[in-house]
């Protein structure tokens, strides 16, 4: 049975999608928890599920709704940074009114378009096991521009992260770093939804960097240990998911913060042996 598993289309393509996706968050999540930009995650989800009820409203589909949906998150993704610059707010604040914004548009069109209920119930939670080989091929396409992008950016980005002020003195451009780093996250939350919905995209891209934090030492094995964390945690969901009718998101979750539970625990032991 678990051999079996595997040789479904439908398995392959979710696992395939899942890789990438947990790959991207994993890299991404480092960079904004180690920023404290956890929380625009968790903004640019609110956003995207106004998104995707307006997909919905305008009868879009599958692939399709990334029409829609990409351009809306990449515009509130760079709307944060603006309000947050030019309305003196801070970047919680600004974070808030948008999600706020894309979550009660949403709930609008979701009572506006009676029918489509169940639709939308299904990018909340996540249907991973229901993608479909063009969305498999977007995410494909979107994986390779987004880690090309950060690969292209990885010195500045990293000097960004642990020194803004020193950065912008050394002539780093800040402002375009910054715009370059939410757009990429709104990318990969669009990605996510159909993986973990948009109810669950922030964590995970919070917990994998914060379980590898816990015990890797140096930037870059953080980012090798969060990624192994994210895949482990995608793998196992979806094969879970599958064996015990399980919902797919909840259990990736579920996973990922089992993981940060372990790492903390062992963060905890490292530190009792090396007081006592």
């Amino acid at each position: 049975m678990f051999v079996e598993l595997f040789s479904y289309g439908f398995i392959q393509r979710a696992l395939l999608a899942g890789v990438l996706i947990g790959v991207l968050c994993a890299v991404l999540g480092v960079f904004l928890v180690l920023r404290r930009l956890s929380l625009i995650g968790d903004g640019l989800a609110h956003v995207t599920f106004g998104s995707v009820a307006l997909a919905l409203f305008a009868g879009l589909q599958g692939a399709a709704m990334l029409l829609i949906s990409l351009p809306v998150v990449l515009l509130a993704s760079l709307g944060i940074l603006k309000l947050a610059a030019r309305a003196r707010l801070g970047g919680d604040a600004a974070i808030g009114i948008v999600s706020s914004l894309g979550v009660s548009t949403g709930v609008m069109l979701a009572v506006m378009g009676q029918g489509y209920g169940v639709d939308l119930f299904s990018y909340l939670f996540g249907s991973i096991l229901a993608i479909s080989t063009t969305e498999l091929l977007v995410a494909a396409g979107l994986f390779v521009a987004v880690l090309g992008l950060l690969w292209l950016y990885y010195h500045e980005l990293v000097a960004l992260t642990f020194n803004e002020e020193l950065a912008m003195v050394s002539g780093i451009r800040v402002r375009f770093l910054n715009s370059l780093l939410a757009a990429l996250t709104a990318l990969t939350v669009v990605l996510a939804m159909k993986l973990v919905g948009v109810m669950l995209i922030s964590a995970l891209l919070i917990l994998p960097a914060s379980a590898a934090l816990q015990v890797a030492r140096g930037f870059r094995m953080t980012v090798v240990l969060a990624v192994l964390i994210a895949l482990l945690a995608v793998i196992g969901g979806i094969v879970l998911s599958f064996l015990f009718n399980l919902p797919s998101g909840a259990t990736i979750i579920l996973l990922a913060f089992g993981q940060f539970c372990l790492c903390f625990l062992f963060r905890q032991l490292r530190l009792v042996r090396n007081n006592s």
